[in-house]
């Protein structure tokens, strides 16, 4: 048996290989899968070793592989190891992103959405991890820039940072709205001058200790609002001047209930919820009101 019966038209390589002649001859102009020689007719011809390049060819572009980085693999230029590796990784991040798309849709179908609701829930569910993350970072950045990372309570930057680095593969209802609340927070002009103003006015004072605990304001302003004790009534008399002391003078209240609003605010406490439910954090009671009712206090008894 000499060379040329050893060769087979591209029509019989198409049956050998379940490949239409229309990709082969692709292939070949592709310089993918070269012919072993012409017919007297011109037309093309291969060798037995087209059969088992074809089944790889194959193989590679089913796992959604381009021409060059198949032509690659058969130049040896990478391993296919190296490419199964890449690929499966880009495969991952394929997978992350529809899983989160389909869960968006879930949440878009179980309520009365608006459209602008749509819209940014369409947005945020396309950001990658590291755009979601500068989101965060830019919004960080520019509350506290210009202030001394060694400032008292200037530490409070990197924590605002905690975005995970991954939403959740399923994420609940909870953490997808968690998650478009906190973006539409982040975004929003007031919001960003006050964080602003609490991380400047916090790097201007000194770090003295507190007059008061606020674990204590926690527990017992936060069991006066719940008993409906009124900041001005002689009760919460009482319960201030177990929390500072009854020796504190009118004008330190005043000053110590300015300070205190500076830094108490609801939509601040909010953002560290939202976070804590984007990273799973164990849910903490709200402590915003029990130093807004001890503000109150502090005000009501300043004579």
């Amino acid at each position: 048996m000499n060379d040329r019966t050893e060769l087979i038209t591209i029509g019989q390589l198409a049956r050998r290989t379940g490949l239409s002649v229309r990709t082969i001859r692709f292939w070949s102009d592709q310089d993918v899968v070269t012919p072993a020689g012409r017919s007297a007719a011109g037309y093309r011809l291969y060798d037995a070793a087209a059969v088992a390049r074809l089944d790889l060819v194959h193989t590679l572009r089913q796992l959604g592989l381009d021409l060059d980085t198949v032509r690659r693999v058969l130049q040896r230029q990478t391993s296919v190891a190296d490419v199964a590796k890449v690929h499966a990784e880009a495969l991952g991040a394929e997978i992350r992103a529809l899983q989160l798309r389909r869960a968006v849709l879930r949440s878009i179908a179980e309520r009365d959405s608006t459209t602008e609701e749509l819209r940014l829930m369409h947005k945020l569910a396309n950001l990658t991890a590291q755009q979601r993350q500068k989101l965060i970072d830019d919004f960080v950045a520019q509350s506290f820039d210009g202030v001394d990372p060694q400032a008292p309570g200037a530490q409070i930057a990197t924590m605002m940072r905690q975005l995970p680095a991954e939403l959740p593969a399923d994420p609940t209802r909870e953490q997808i709205d968690a998650w478009v609340e906190l973006a539409e927070l982040v975004s929003d002009e007031q919001f960003q001058q006050r964080v602003r103003e609490m991380a400047v006015t916090g790097a201007q004072q000194p770090s003295t200790q507190s007059p008061f605990d606020p674990a204590q304001v926690a527990t017992q302003g936060g069991a006066a609002l719940q008993a409906g004790v009124a900041p001005e009534s002689t009760e919460a008399r009482q319960i201030l001047d177990r929390i500072v002391g009854a020796d504190l003078t009118g004008p330190d209240r005043l000053r110590l209930a300015a300070q205190t609003e500076t830094f108490t605010d609801r939509r601040v406490e909010r953002y560290w919820q939202l976070l804590g439910i984007l990273n799973g954090w164990p849910a903490a009671p709200p402590q915003v009101p029990a130093m807004e009712w001890f503000i109150a206090a502090l005000r009501a008894h300043a004579d």
